[in-house]
């Protein structure tokens, strides 16, 4: 599809929004909960509505300090969204049981996953279980890979000759990086290294973020007539199994004549789908999707942080040397393992503190109500079924009540509070007090909370602090420009670094 069609369907989607905006806000009217915006009839809510494509952040921080313990409402295109405030209902929502409160429908209507990945995804999606049990069990074990494919990633994306200060692109830089890898525990030598192979999945990711945003700007009813329209879900299928084809494959028949306990059997994503898969599952072409799929939530959200912490880093010099002497000391006296990650306090730290104030979009914990009865907050206040309910996330990384000095960045912020405590669990409010990169908290929200807090943050956490160790080890950064972080990009409730931003990069001595 070309851009001038894709500019007129865009156009047209909107258009039809407009004319039948009105009866979404009927609908919006059969609850009681308050709006904040857009409350005044059709044309200021919808002009609500459109405000809200480009500056959600502020929106969503507006309701957050209206009513901070509160329910409230804020029109986007085609309906109400609900936003929960305080730290009681961001509990209640993250307990909330999948029955009630769907955390996977929520997810899908963020990236329109049915349409832009395929509803398999949304229904089944055991992926996240590998992850969360197979991959994190193994990321000890298989550390030695992740190391090695980090050296040579490093050395040969960057390209650097000699000790010149070279300067780079640092998201698509990050993305080779994280590709790599990430598929070296994926699919291993030698696919992991495949340029062409990389860039699928790397387009990949990108396109679902691009033409999900688009997708979602068209009413529902249109979308089975525009969306499969700017859906590349099954030429990436297509383009996937000409890698990823003959190796399932062969996994698949050792798998049917010897189990799942044959001598050789390799360690990686494909085997740990393998143990989950059933029926329909079972066959190349689905585990290629799953292995799509798995790469496109790897590949953005550890390329973004990553991304992020290296424009903080470059404008926030001063946090350089302590971390480069941490990362030597502790690889001096332990080598390169996961578990030498874990006295990194300095750059676990840095990367939680760039994530504090980069990493969270304008909503977080979204949920879909699929209780016929609705869901119904320990107070009594209720959300009608089918209603996407959230709570704010930006908005609480910067509360003065949360962190002290919120809007400063402090990378050592967190090491200090556990210096502090010399590693000695205390309660704060009742909860146990903990300030690792990993751990998820009602004021920390970048990897959700609760029962569907992201099961490869632990993964992303590894090879996202033994990139950045790695980094201050081998090499010398600065801003490109003195001083100026690259402005993050906002749209509607998705939020990124700069793709287009750059910082100087050189080998040390």
């Amino acid at each position: 599809m070309s851009t001038s069609d894709s500019r007129t369907f865009l156009l047209y989607g909107l258009g039809v929004a407009a004319v039948v905006y009105g009866s979404y806000l009927s609908q919006g009217r059969k609850d009681s909960i308050p709006a904040f915006v857009g409350s005044k009839g059709i044309i200021s809510s919808y002009a609500a509505a459109l405000h809200v494509l480009r500056h959600a952040t502020e929106v969503v921080t507006e309701g957050y300090y209206k009513d901070r313990d509160g329910v409230l409402k804020f029109p986007t295109l085609f309906r109400w969204n609900f936003l929960a405030n305080g730290r009681k209902r961001v509990l209640e929502i993250a307990s909330a049981p999948e029955h009630i409160l769907s955390f996977n429908e929520g997810a899908a209507d963020g990236l329109q996953s049915d349409w832009t990945m395929g509803p398999e995804i949304t229904k089944n999606p055991y992926h996240a279980v590998a992850i969360r049990g197979s991959l994190t069990r193994n990321l000890g074990r298989c550390f030695p890979q992740v190391r090695d494919e980090i050296f040579h990633a490093f050395d040969d994306v960057l390209g650097l000759d000699g000790k010149d200060w070279k300067l780079i692109q640092v998201l698509p830089t990050t993305m080779q990086v994280v590709a790599r890898t990430s598929n070296r525990l994926f699919v291993g030598l030698p696919l992991c290294r495949d340029p062409e192979y990389l860039q699928l999945n790397i387009d990949y990711t990108v396109t679902i973020f691009t033409r999900g945003q688009m997708i979602g700007l068209m009413p529902n009813f249109l979308k089975p007539i525009l969306a499969p329209l700017f859906s590349t879900r099954k030429s990436s299928l297509r383009h996937a199994l000409k890698f990823l084809g003959p190796l399932i494959d062969e996994r698949l028949e050792k798998e049917n004549e010897y189990g799942n306990d044959w001598p050789g059997r390799p360690n990686d994503l494909i085997s740990w789908l393998l143990d989950l898969a059933e029926g329909e599952e079972r066959t190349t072409p689905a585990l290629a999707l799953r292995v799509l799929a798995t790469n496109m939530a790897a590949i953005h959200t550890s390329s973004t942080t990553l991304t992020a912490a290296l424009y903080d880093l470059a404008v926030h010099p001063e946090h350089i040397l302590p971390m480069r002497e941490e990362a030597e000391r502790v690889i001096a006296a332990e080598g390169w393992t996961k578990a030498a990650l874990g006295n990194m306090h300095k750059i676990d730290s840095f990367l939680r503190e760039s994530q504090r104030l980069r990493g969270a979009g304008a909503v977080a914990l979204t949920r879909k109500v699929v209780a016929k009865d609705g869901f119904t907050f320990s107070d009594g206040t209720t959300i009608p079924y089918g209603a996407f309910l959230s709570v704010a996330g930006n908005a609480v990384h910067y509360d003065p009540k949360n962190y002290d000095n919120p809007d400063e960045f402090d990378g050592f912020r967190f090491s200090r509070i556990r210096e502090e405590h010399k590693g000695v669990a205390t309660a704060e409010e009742g909860e146990v007090f903990n300030k690792h990169m990993v751990s998820t908290a009602q004021n920390h929200l970048v990897f959700g909370h609760g029962r569907h807090a992201c099961p490869g943050r632990f993964f992303a956490a590894t090879e996202l602090k033994a990139m950045l160790a790695h980094m201050l080890i081998n090499y010398d950064i600065k801003a490109e420009e003195e001083g100026v972080r690259p402005p993050d990009m906002c749209f509607a409730m998705l939020r990124m670094p700069d793709p287009k931003g750059k910082i100087w990069i050189r080998k040390r001595e």
